[in-house]
Formats: C-alpha cells, sequence, structure tokens
C-alpha cells in the first residue's frame, strides 16, 4: 500500500515529550510544585488569545490559567481568582471555582467563575475583572444565583456577544433544566434582566437531564452561531454534540433538523456528535472527551479544547487536555481532526498520498456512550474501499476531500496532515460526515 508523501506534503513536527500522568498514592499528599508545563489536573478549559499579546491561555476550575505561544506547550501561571465575593461563598457555602469563561470588553478583561458544589443547585455565577489577561481578577459581583428550588443550575458559563446587535449575552447550566440563555450588561458584565433566561438545550429525564458545558460561537463565514454541549457525564461517557442556528436566542438544531431543545430522544441521537471516547489501535483509550470551548483564530483557523481522561473504569482518573483543529465541511458543520493538534497546515493532498490503510471510528451515538475502536480500513489506489466485511468506492473530491461510499450511505471527508500521538510519527488524518449526521474518524497507518 501506498505510504505517507513526505516529498509534497508538510507534515507537522514531533511535539515536545508531555509529563507523565502524576500517581496518587493513599494517604500521601500530592508534590507541592507540580511540572508547570503538565496538563494533568485541566478541568473546563476555557481557551482564548489575548489580541494583545498575541499568546494563548486556558482558564480552567480552580481558577487555574495556562499560557501558550502555539496552543502545543502550555504554562501553568497560577491561580487568577483569589475567592469567590463573600455573597457567594455564603450563599454557595463553599469557596469552589468551577469553569470560568472569559471575553474583553474594550481595555477590561473579564472573567465569570462558577462558584459551587458538586451536585447541587445552590450555585453562583460571579464576574472578576483585570487589565491583562493575567490578572490579577478581582470580583465585581454576582452574574446569577440559583437554589435548590431553582429549575436551573447556575454554573458553566459562556460568553457570546450577538453578531446583529452587538448585545452580549451569557449561556449557562448543567443538567436539571438544561442549558439557558441569558442578557448581559454590556457596560458592567452583569445581568441585564430578571430570571433565568432562555433554554436552549435540554436532555430526557431517563437520561439523567445530562447536558451541560454550554458554547456558543458564531462563524460569519457560514452566519450560523454554533451551540456546543457536553452529554452525559464527565467520569464516563461524557461527548460533545453541536447544533446549530442562525439566531442566537435558537432554535440550535442538529445535521437531521432535530431541535436541541427537544427532550423526545429515547436514541441518544439529537445533537452532532463530534467526539466521544475513543481507543486507535491498540493505544492509550480515551474516555469522556467534554466541557469544550472553541477558539476562532485571528487566521481564521479554528479550534476546540476540551478535557478528557484515560479509559479506566478501575478508579477516578484525573483529567488532561486535549487541543483539536476544526475543520468545516462543505454544508457549514464542525468536525474535529481526530488527532490532537500539533502544528499541522491545511494543504492539498494527492491522491497517491491518501490511498493506504486506516484505523476508522465510526462516532454512532450509543446508550449509554461507549468507548469506540477502530477499526482497519483500506483505501485502495484503484478506488475501492474497504472496512472489514463492508466494500465500496472512494474518490477524491477536492484537495483535501474525498468522498466514501457503501451501500446507501455517504460520507463526505476532510484530510489533514496530523501527527499521531500514540505511533509518535506523522501521519493522514481524516474526519467526515455522512448524510444521516453520523461522523467518522480515521487515521493513515
Amino acid at each position: 500500500m501506498t505510504g505517507l508523501n513526505t516529498s509534497t506534503i508538510e507534515y507537522p513536527s514531533a511535539p515536545p515529550a508531555q509529563p507523565p500522568k502524576p500517581v496518587f498514592v493513599d494517604g500521601q499528599q500530592p508534590p507541592s510544585r507540580p511540572d508547570p508545563f503538565s496538563l494533568w489536573g485541566s478541568h473546563d478549559p476555557a481557551l482564548f488569545r489575548d489580541p494583545v499579546t498575541g499568546l494563548y491561555y486556558t482558564y480552567c476550575t480552580g481558577a487555574i490559567a495556562r499560557r501558550s505561544a502555539d496552543l502545543i506547550t502550555w504554562e501553568t501561571i497560577g491561580k487568577m481568582v483569589e475567592q469567590p465575593p463573600k455573597e457567594s461563598s455564603d450563599w454557595v457555602g463553599d469557596t469552589g471555582i468551577w469553569a470560568p469563561d472569559i471575553i474583553k470588553v474594550g481595555d477590561e478583561y473579564r472573567l465569570y467563575c462558577s462558584n459551587s458544589t458538586w451536585g447541587v443547585r445552590q450555585s453562583a455565577i460571579f464576574l472578576a475583572v483585570a487589565d491583562n489577561a493575567e490578572g490579577p481578577f478581582e470580583p465585581r459581583g454576582i452574574v446569577l444565583k440559583t437554589s435548590h428550588a431553582s429549575p436551573v443550575n447556575a454554573i458553566d458559563a459562556n460568553l457570546v456577544v450577538e453578531e446583529e446587535t452587538g448585545d452580549h449575552y451569557m449561556a449557562y447550566g448543567s443538567f436539571w433544566g438544561g442549558m439557558h440563555i441569558i442578557k448581559l450588561d454590556k457596560e458592567t458584565g452583569l445581568a441585564a434582566e430578571e430570571g433565568i433566561g432562555v433554554c436552549i438545550a435540554r436532555r430526557p429525564k431517563w437520561a439523567d437531564g445530562a447536558i451541560e458545558g454550554p458554547y456558543i460561537r458564531f462563524n460569519p463565514d457560514t452566519g450560523y452561531y454554533y451551540l456546543f454541549v457536553s452529554y452525559g457525564s464527565l467520569k464516563s461517557d461524557y461527548n460533545i454534540r453541536v447544533g446549530r442556528s442562525r439566531g442566537l436566542l435558537g432554535p440550535y438544531l442538529d445535521p437531521n433538523g432535530r431541535d436541541m431543545n427537544v427532550v423526545d430522544d429515547d436514541r441518544n441521537e439529537i445533537g452532532l456528535m463530534i467526539a466521544g471516547g475513543y481507543r486507535f489501535g491498540d493505544g492509550q483509550g480515551y474516555m469522556g472527551p467534554g466541557h469544550n470551548s472553541v477558539l476562532r483564530d485571528e487566521d481564521n483557523a479554528w479550534y476546540l479544547a476540551c478535557h478528557i481522561r484515560e479509559h479506566d473504569f478501575s478508579g477516578p482518573q484525573i483529567a488532561t487536555m486535549h487541543v483539536h483543529r476544526i475543520l468545516w465541511t462543505p454544508d457549514d458543520w464542525p468536525l474535529l481532526n481526530p488527532q490532537r493538534y500539533a502544528g499541522e497546515k491545511i494543504q492539498p493532498i494527492d491522491r497517491a498520498s491518501i490511498a493506504g490503510e486506516y484505523e476508522r471510528i465510526k462516532l454512532t451515538p450509543l446508550v449509554p456512550q461507549a468507548v469506540l475502536n477502530s477499526v482497519p480500513m483500506t483505501l485502495f489506489a484503484d478506488g475501492r474501499f474497504e472496512c472489514c466485511s463492508i466494500v465500496g468506492q472512494w474518490e477524491q473530491t477536492g484537495e483535501t476531500a474525498i468522498a466514501i461510499s457503501y451501500g446507501n450511505i455517504v460520507e463526505t471527508c476532510l484530510l489533514t496532515p496530523a501527527w499521531d500521538w500514540h505511533r509518535n510519527k506523522p501521519t493522514l488524518a481524516l474526519t467526515g460526515l455522512d448524510q444521516r449526521g453520523v461522523a467518522v474518524w480515521a487515521s493513515k497507518i
């Protein structure tokens, strides 16, 4: 079979070695000074590019920030907010800070933080402000608070500006009554209206109402707002779903036109699933990708950051962070390069380089959402397609695109050079979507 053509395709170089996963021993305290370049412990990352310095940042649970010049190597720079405002911690009964999100308004950096405890609705979202991306951020006030009597939970804030009006909004929510969005005062950054706002996405009661971490971004090239959410449990079957809308307040529809605010979903199929638990070949399996954020960079490249855990149900697993390049389908849906970002560049791929053997994963929605293992796939040079017992055809449809067809299924796929983090070598990565709204990943071996 045809291998990689390194003479015509520019592949990313090997990324720096990652610090090892920390080992926790009962009765022993964790290191007081963990490796500053470690991503272990990253949770709920909010990805941000500072327009002043050009540096990238993530803000995670614990109000911990990391800094990067290339989205590959990250350095921990410390805690951005020391404590929630007293009104918030008194209300919640705890000083824990979860899931920050950031927006720059004029010369002011606004960090929206959740103050809550596990499994309750006695929560608050507060605003802290600074004059630079590295703080320190000082609390300004509470934006929203909820109680055990509330139908929603005030955590997981995401800030979004309405394209048509310039008005500011905050999406939020976790489990219970679903994802909501509320209008903010642009001058103060605090709530501009009473109440809990408008519901934009929910899950069925039989699924424990398990939806959280809303993240909305507008794509000026497509004219859509995209709502990213996490389904399931962060400890096991977390997966990332997407809907889109022409208006910020919805309705957010999936590729089959199903409203993400409808709870009639007995097959767990509503929402385009762009990431779930997976394992390529004999490599490390991962579970629970979720609570993502999305960045559109100044060069119009798009990225998604999420936390994720190694696949192991023998005990609690510490989270780490993965960053993926987003690719856009011809009909304007976001898909992920299945390999983590390593500096790859989108470029023409010749047909001879595409032919070969791959590891393939079809991101089929399941109940519950299991870790999906890859299977062998071959794209023959003569246009034949083979995947286990399935046979069909493939053809190149563009400089970076192919179509795979078998039976009555047609998968529209995009290719990009990538770095295979498991095999520690360059590869071609494939991401695609069939006409039924099911995504597919593959990585050349």
